[in-house]
């Protein structure tokens, strides 16, 4: 099936204000593209009865997709859903369809299905940063699209996809071992539809993460600046996070190397990324980083590449270990790559 991209929107220059409701200020209950494999395989069924962390068929967005799945026709079947073990399963982008029809062409059943099962995804603040966001970004939900792998409801192995400006996002049950999310992820942001954001990133939905990692730089001293801060970014794409396991190189600055307070603020970063996610998914990607040897493994990295303002508050950073990458890329606006697992 083709995988037209929205023709009004270059997925390179993808690209209201926040009071359009107060977020909830809680902790939230609690891409790859084609060229790189996906990682983790098929869930046994042992998998679910060794009670690891992770999502299950019986969790609330799961359920809904059984009956989305369910509710579809035979015609919206062969332009949605694909055998489980489908390669368009495992891409992730910054701004694309991975099917034509968008939520917006379903049935008013169905768009109310979907919309649960994203809010079934996050946590409550979450769900309204993604909605602003989607808003900003695409004009709403019903401009998204979705597709469906396997067969939800039964005991195989199954994925619902949701794609399109600022987003790849997945619902699994847990279908894929030892793969946090259902595999990598990406979610953005162009605050008001502001393709260039100033250096403040106003109204940014996403960017309270970003004025965390800086305040970790902040306290470093100056070797530690000059250990962390390289000059030149990574590649805005899924290259990105592809999990480099032993090979990750010994570029930015080791977690291992920092002091107590410091390593604390790490944690707290690690926290305000998950913050928007539902709580299964946040003590799976928990159970992930311990499994890969814990934050200490981990190195965090600032480019100073896309210095909006060239304020020296560094608006491109990545925090990454063995088996964990997270490519938060905030020039001219938020793009973030995100991709977790037991082991590379």
């Amino acid at each position: 099936m083709a995988q037209a991209s929205n023709p009004r929107l270059d997925s390179q220059e993808c690209c209201s204000t926040l009071s359009r409701r107060d977020f909830v200020r809680s902790l939230g209950g609690g891409l790859l593209a084609a060229s790189v494999p996906l990682i983790g395989g098929a869930a046994p069924p042992s998998v679910a009865k060794a009670g690891k962390a992770g999502p299950s068929p019986a969790d609330l967005a799961e359920t809904a997709v059984a009956r989305f799945h369910k509710s579809l026709s035979k015609s919206q079947r062969d332009l949605i859903c694909f055998p489980f073990d489908h390669p368009l399963r495992s891409v992730v982008k910054n701004n694309w369809e991975i099917v034509k029809p968008s939520i917006g062409d379903m049935t008013t059943e169905q768009q109310a299905l979907c919309e649960e099962i994203m809010k079934g995804l996050c946590s409550e603040d979450g769900h309204e940063r993604f909605k602003k966001q989607m808003e900003d970004d695409a004009g709403g939900f019903e401009a998204y699209h979705v597709a469906v792998f396997g067969e939800p409801g039964t005991d195989k192995p199954f994925e619902w996809v949701l794609t399109g400006r600022h987003d790849t996002l997945r619902a699994d049950g847990n279908s894929l071992e030892g793969v946090a999310f259902g595999g990598p992820i990406f979610y953005g942001h162009a605050a008001d539809g502001n393709n260039n954001e100033d250096a403040k990133h106003t109204n940014n939905v996403w960017w309270y993460q970003g004025e965390q990692a800086n305040k970790i730089y902040q306290t470093l001293d100056d070797k530690q600046k000059m250990q962390a801060l390289i000059n030149e970014a990574e590649a805005d794409d899924a290259r990105s996070i592809k999990l480099k396991g032993e090979n990750l190189p010994a570029k930015g600055l080791a977690v291992s190397e920092l002091d107590g307070q410091q390593k604390e603020m790490v944690r707290q970063l690690l926290e305000m990324m998950l913050r928007p996610f539902r709580a299964v998914d946040v003590a799976e990607v928990h159970e992930c980083v311990e499994a890969a040897g814990g934050p200490d493994k981990m190195r965090l990295t600032y480019f100073k590449e896309g210095d909006i303002g060239g304020d020296s508050v560094w608006d491109i950073w990545k925090l990454e270990g063995p088996a964990f990458s997270w490519f938060f890329r905030g020039s001219p606006h938020v793009h973030t790559w995100l991709n977790v697992a037991r082991h590379a």
